[in-house]
């Protein structure tokens, strides 16, 4: 550890430990900010350096390459929860830093709804509106009201509106203009009934339709779907960035394609979702019928044994591995179906 004006920094710092993929390289230099004056001093340094910067979470939806990063990267370690309880919302204001999942079970403590179904994602409070992260039928875009943001271009800070951060499907203008806003905050409006949210028709059966589930079943149900999936970081966990794919969304006429050639290969049509007016497809259906087989491997990474879309990482491997395995079940679903399969994690 060395300062440079007071600022602490670690220099080649191993950047796969702070990953829950356990790959890639260092970085150049690396600041633990506990304080926001830490965050904007850091990135003031990287500034005046004319080094690059990174922002990085809890390391669950990021690919570094085996190269590592040649600047200065900023992890944010913020702390601080605010409950403000009225009659039917309680607004919850969260410091970046924090976890996301003790965040979800603080709400599920509190009675509080509208994020049980998000329970067991791993990762920082900060990184969920950068993504639009969402699960089993909630994403966080319907509970967020504001998130406040550093400008790193002037140095100010505003709190921006749902409306503002223009959030899509995995998606948001913060992943859109990565390179300029910080999550300092975010302001969830939650519900007091305490009456959980049951959209997603895996997690709806888990329930009988004359149960009434707590918030606390339902989150128990996604827990154990998500670890039957692999996607639960527990001990049997094996080193992955969750789903590395997202669903493609794609018009009717896309998918028309895509269910003549399943017909053609003498497949069941293509399980599909309604998103406004276009469809969305299962990426692991996509996968695994273009002839990807879970528990697969190349070298020292493969498909996770539990769930198409997750890329594991079996130890003593490289990102370079990693991304080749990646375009290898890319163009074998392109090739199948004429579907591009998007990558979801960040890649530094």
């Amino acid at each position: 550890m060395m300062t440079a004006g007071g600022l602490p920094l670690t220099r080649q710092r191993p950047l796969a430990p702070l990953t829950t993929l356990r790959l890639g390289g260092a970085a150049a230099e690396f600041v633990e900010a506990d304080t926001r004056g830490l965050i904007a001093d850091a990135l003031l340094h990287a500034q005046q350096r004319g080094s690059d910067a990174r922002i990085l979470g809890g390391g669950s939806n990021l690919v570094v390459a085996d190269e590592g990063f040649a600047g200065v990267v900023v992890r944010i370690a913020t702390r601080g929860i605010e409950l403000e309880r009225g009659t039917d919302e309680a607004r919850v204001t969260v410091q970046a830093g924090e976890s996301w999942d003790e965040l979800v079970q603080l709400a599920i403590d509190e009675g509080l709804a509208g994020i049980e179904c998000l329970s067991g994602i791993p990762g920082s409070v900060g990184a969920t509106p950068i993504q639009n992260v969402g699960a089993y039928g909630q994403e966080v875009a319907s509970v967020i009201e504001a998130v406040e943001v550093l400008d790193r271009f002037d140095g100010t800070t505003r709190w921006w509106s749902r409306d503002e951060c223009a959030f899509g499907y995995r998606d948001s203008r913060f992943k859109r203009e990565a390179e300029r806003h910080v999550v300092l905050a975010v302001r969830f409006v939650l519900r007091t009934d305490a009456r959980p949210t049951l959209r997603y028709a895996e997690l709806t059966r888990a329930f009988s339709s004359t149960h009434a589930p707590t918030l606390a079943e339902v989150q128990l149900a996604v827990r154990a779907l998500r670890a039957n999936k692999g996607m639960l970081i527990d001990a049997s966990y094996e080193p992955s960035a969750g789903s590395f794919f997202t669903n493609p969304v794609v018009t009717h006429e896309v998918f028309d394609e895509v269910r003549q050639r399943a017909r053609a290969a003498g497949l069941a049509d293509p399980p599909s979702y309604a998103s406004e007016d276009r469809l969305k497809l299962s990426a692991a259906w996509l996968i695994e019928n273009a002839g990807i087989r879970k528990g697969m491997r190349l070298g020292n990474v493969g498909v996770s044994s539990r769930h198409a879309l997750a890329l594991v990482h079996h130890g003593g491997g490289t990102t370079r591995e990693l991304l080749a395995l990646a375009t290898q079940i890319r163009q074998q679903v392109a090739g199948v179906f004429g579907v591009q399969l998007e990558i979801e994690p960040v890649r530094w």
